[in-house]
Order: structure tokens, then C-alpha cells, then sequence
């Protein structure tokens, strides 16, 4: 599958279809595309674009990787995982006061996050690296030739 095709194929014909299964280049050139454009979008420096970008291509992205798992013979929620540890590691994030990076220290009250909380963002950093290693093994297996729990092999 080339980059166009599988543009459209993960956009149009299987927005939000999790049934099924992904070969290697559909996901990845989906995956490209998708940096390319958030890297576009985010040049803009319009906040709230970037922010209806990822809204908009979150369901088609997870999709995607969903049914790449699938195609390598693992259940396709197991991409949840490592959302589900980002989104914990982001609630557990202390905001930086005012938003700004080049703050007066002696504007920030002496106010640091506990060090059990410091402790546990530095094991879900660990745990983050952790789980990209083996998901980019996962998602970088060959297609399983025969038909398996999720359906026949995806036409390449």
C-alpha cells in the first residue's frame, strides 16, 4: 500500500473501524502522515488548530494501530496501554505556575511536588520508554500470512 492509498484508506473507508486488520505499511504511512501534519500545524502556532488536529485524527489513528495488532495475531485494545500510562503521567505533571518557562524562581513560592509523586513520574517514565521498545516491536512485525482470530490477511 503507498502513501496515498493509505491515506485514504484509514480517513474514508475505516475512520473508526477497529474490525479487522492493518498491514505494516498502511499503519506506518498513515502514522507519517500524521506527523507531517502535526508538525505543519504546529508551525502555525495556532493553539487550538493543533488541538482540533489531534481531536480530529485521534479515532482514525488509534484505528489503525488497533488493527496492526490485530494483524500481528494481538488483541487490538493493547493500544490502549500505553495511552492510558500517557494520559496518567500527564494528570501527575505539576503545571509550571503561569504557564511560563522562564519564570523568576522567586516567583514560584519554593512549591515542588512531593517526592513519592516525583518518584512515581520517574517509574511511568520508565515504564513509557518501556512500552514504546515494545510497541515499536509489536507494531513493526510481519503480517501473519494466514487468516487468524481477526480476519484474512490485509491486501498489501
Amino acid at each position: 500500500m503507498d502513501f496515498q492509498t493509505s491515506i485514504k484508506t484509514c480517513l474514508t473507508q475505516k475512520y473508526a473501524s477497529f474490525a479487522g486488520r492493518a498491514s505494516r505499511s498502511e499503519y506506518w504511512w498513515f502514522v507519517l502522515a500524521y506527523v507531517i501534519g502535526a508538525i505543519v500545524v504546529s508551525l502555525l502556532g495556532v493553539g487550538i488548530l493543533y488541538m482540533i488536529y489531534v481531536l480530529a485524527l485521534v479515532v482514525p489513528l488509534t484505528a489503525a494501530g488497533w488493527r496492526r495488532l490485530q494483524d500481528t495475531g494481538r488483541p487490538g485494545w493493547y493500544i490502549l496501554i500505553p495511552v492510558g500510562v500517557g494520559l496518567l503521567s500527564m494528570l501527575l505533571t505539576p503545571a509550571m505556575p503561569g504557564g511560563d518557562m522562564m519564570m523568576d524562581p522567586a516567583q514560584m513560592d519554593g512549591q515542588m511536588p512531593g517526592g513519592g509523586r516525583m518518584g512515581l513520574l520517574a517509574l511511568l517514565g520508565v515504564v513509557q520508554i518501556v512500552l514504546l521498545v515494545l510497541y515499536l516491536w509489536w507494531l513493526t512485525r510481519p503480517s501473519e500470512p494466514e487468516t487468524n482470530a481477526y480476519g484474512p490477511p490485509p491486501q498489501a
